[in-house]
């Protein structure tokens, strides 16, 4: 699978822009806040139905303009064609269109274009909250199962209207415990379920991002994933019946999946604390790159990869280790965002393979250079 061309108006800083690519490497050069990084969002609309870095979608139409469009070409197996749009009117309810057919649940679209992004922002795992770390697992599950992106949305649901009955149980001075339990029993039966397939996708994801991280550092460092979760422990069922007078003083729901966290460690200490900015750079690098297997496994064929300003903070022998993971067969169509013209040219000219380097300048892209290769392979 690869985007062949992309369409976009008034979106972010551009008034227009419409680019075809190399089914291989892509790579936007240009100074900071030019706009490369605002090409990557938009093929990141094309796969999840939302932004990477802004979740109001009425926030990335372009000042003083009444809608974004953004409208991208791909091919399956070198044979099939998919027109993929979202559109986003000032005021409306955003449009995203599969051939011409509007969806009528965006969590439809979920997981038939599969996408692997790597940004700065990516730092957040380890440095914010658990939220975005359990946010990062239920996005990478739902890419290749609907039924956990289903289960989540009616927990998430259930949890709510658990929470809002406990705030009214507190203001009123009351209790029903019958009204409670039916929320209860919504939560056990979801969290079991969602619990057991984050368990079973950080088991087998953790030996993959291993694998890469060592690739990146040569073998110098050793780092782990730990799964942190009171459902290991405890049955949903128990962890909420213990916690129900807990429950009703916070006004809240206390324990449950909702809770779960992720322990990222390099060489047995937390790698928030001890770890460079290079080696938590390269252990996000890492765990992208085992995401991005661990969907080309499930999926039967290669997601897009976003590689956005990659190489800063990182010395040149972790630089080398990417460029040479990335350019292998094992990945497909990859997307390189960089500040430094010269470090491109040079990173692109030792490789053998096929790309384009656009250059970008204040909301405006242009070819800049293509060098094709000849090969007898074909990008699935």
């Amino acid at each position: 699978m690869f985007l062949q061309k992309l369409y976009i108006t008034d979106f972010k800083n551009y008034r227009e822009a419409e680019l075809d690519f190399s089914d291989k490497i892509n790579c936007f050069i240009g100074l900071n806040g030019a706009g490369k990084t605002n090409l990557l969002d938009a093929i990141h609309y094309l796969s999840f139905c939302k932004s990477y870095f802004n979740p109001i979608d009425q926030q990335n139409i372009r000042h003083d303009t009444l809608f974004f469009a953004v409208h991208g070409t791909y091919f399956k197996n070198g044979d099939t064609m998919d027109l993929v749009s979202c559109i986003q009117e000032r005021n409306q309810k955003k449009i995203v269109k599969l051939n011409k057919k509007t969806y009528d649940r965006l969590a439809d679209h979920i997981g038939l274009f599969p996408l692997v992004m790597v940004s700065p922002y990516d730092r957040d795992l380890i440095n914010d909250g658990s939220e975005v770390r359990r946010r990062y697992i239920d996005s990478v599950i739902s890419q290749f199962d609907r039924f956990y992106l289903d289960d989540l949305i009616q927990y998430n649901k259930a949890l709510l209207q658990r929470n809002t009955l406990l705030k009214i149980f507190a203001e009123t001075h009351r209790f029903e415990e019958k009204s409670l339990e039916v929320w209860d029993e919504a939560l056990v039966r979801l969290g079991k379920t969602i619990f057991r397939k984050r368990r079973d996708f950080i088991g087998s994801f953790i030996p993959t991002f291993q694998r890469y991280f060592e690739f990146i550092s040569r073998g110098t460092e050793k780092v782990n994933i730990g799964y942190i979760s009171q459902l290991a422990e405890k049955d949903m069922g128990a962890l909420l019946l213990e916690n129900r007078e807990q429950d009703r003083l916070a006004r809240y729901t206390t324990g449950g999946i909702h809770k779960d966290d992720l322990e990222f460690s390099i060489g047995e200490h937390p790698i928030k604390k001890f770890g460079s900015q290079g080696q938590q750079k390269s252990f996000v690098v890492a765990i992208k790159l085992a995401q991005f297997d661990y969907t080309r496994d499930i999926k039967g064929f290669k997601p897009i990869l976003l590689l956005d300003d990659i190489f800063d903070k990182l010395d040149e022998t972790r630089v080398e280790q990417i460029v040479k993971l990335v350019s292998e067969n094992s990945f497909g169509q990859v997307f390189i965002t960089d500040t430094q013209q010269d470090r491109i040219l040079r990173v692109m000219k030792s490789l053998c393979i096929e790309h384009r380097i656009f250059r970008v300048d204040r909301g405006t892209v242009e070819p800049y250079y293509e060098q094709p290769v000849e090969s007898d392979e074909t990008n699935e």
